[in-house]
């Protein structure tokens, strides 16, 4: 299994990174007031207010944010300000001994999901898939339970996930514990002929999107199916894949019905309906960590990220 990084404590200090997209004014300052409250302090990366039209700043900039966190010995931990596009534009670039010798807290999903990946495959850290500052942190709608998910970064605390934070389908029975990876579907995709290639043999495979409509999702899974990605799976935790509906005229699969074809009476259990990805509430997981799937109970059980 993956190193952990260190607990966090009251008054320590969180990095603030943006290594994709640009937040939008106002949205910072309501995300600050949230890690107060956890007692954190924060410093913000040089370059995270940083604008280059959809990325934030130019890829050595955000590099530079993502190398100096790591690096400075004052920083306990590293939340990412949002997702959007541009993770994976650097990530041949970063110095991955630098993380596997400074491991730290490191939170964030959707495009963020390219660093997980490689963090987890070339640096040997468990990351964190969680809720982000200014997209959902700094949200109207963001809900209590996503809040509390925080907490699991200040004592090592194995989560379970039953039905009753939301319902919870199965696709194919059976029962397994092995590590959890995964996250964002088409950044999983992206890796793909890439030297972060997703690993995923004997694996408990998280997927999670958003604004795919059917097709979509169905070429992606068709890709990871022929790069033999969902061979020899452990397992498979579908989370939410928001706004997947078709739109226009044309016919079209349903969403559940894509979902099936490819994870109906595998191998391996599989279930579907976790508020894993986003959507409010968004439970968040370690990545990296032993997880226990069982669909008898319907459960899945997961591993401290933290030490």
């Amino acid at each position: 299994m993956r190193q952990k990084p260190k607990r966090l404590k009251k008054g320590d200090t969180i990095g603030i990174i943006s290594p994709s997209g640009p937040f939008r004014d106002g949205q910072m300052e309501k995300a600050i007031l949230f890690l107060e409250k956890l007692g954190l302090n924060y410093k913000l990366g040089q370059h995270a207010s940083n604008r280059w039209g959809y990325l934030a700043g130019k890829d050595e900039e955000r590099l530079a944010d993502l190398h100096n966190m790591f690096a400075n010995p004052e920083i306990n931990g590293i939340i990412c300000s949002r997702g959007g596009y541009g993770a994976a534009r650097m990530t041949d670039k970063i110095d991955f001994e630098l993380i596997r010798n400074n491991p730290k807290v490191f939170w964030g999903y959707s495009d963020i999901t390219f660093l997980h990946t490689s963090f987890g495959q070339l640096s040997n850290l468990v990351t964190f898939h969680g809720p982000m500052l200014t997209s959902d942190v700094a949200s109207a709608d963001f809900a209590e339970l996503s809040a509390k998910m925080f907490e699991q970064l200040f004592e090592p605390t194995p989560l379970v996930y039953d039905e009753k934070i939301s319902e919870l389908a199965v696709l194919s029975q059976g029962t397994t514990k092995a590590e959890v990876v995964g996250g964002n579907l088409s950044l999983l995709v992206q890796s793909i002929g890439t030297k972060f290639e997703i690993e995923t043999s004997d694996k408990i495979l998280l997927i999670e999107d958003i604004g795919e409509e059917p097709y979509r999702v169905d070429g992606m899974l068709n890709q990871l199916r022929q790069a033999n990605k969902l061979e020899r799976l452990a397992g498979v935790v579908i989370g939410d894949f928001a706004d997947a509906l078709s739109t226009g005229d044309k016919p079209s699969l349903t969403l559940e019905e894509v979902l099936d074809d490819y994870f109906k009476d595998r191998p391996y259990p599989v279930m579907k309906g976790f508020k894993m990805g986003h959507c409010q509430p968004h439970f968040a997981i370690p990545l990296g960590v032993e997880g226990e799937l069982d669909t008898y109970s319907k459960t899945l059980r997961l591993s401290p990220g933290v030490e």
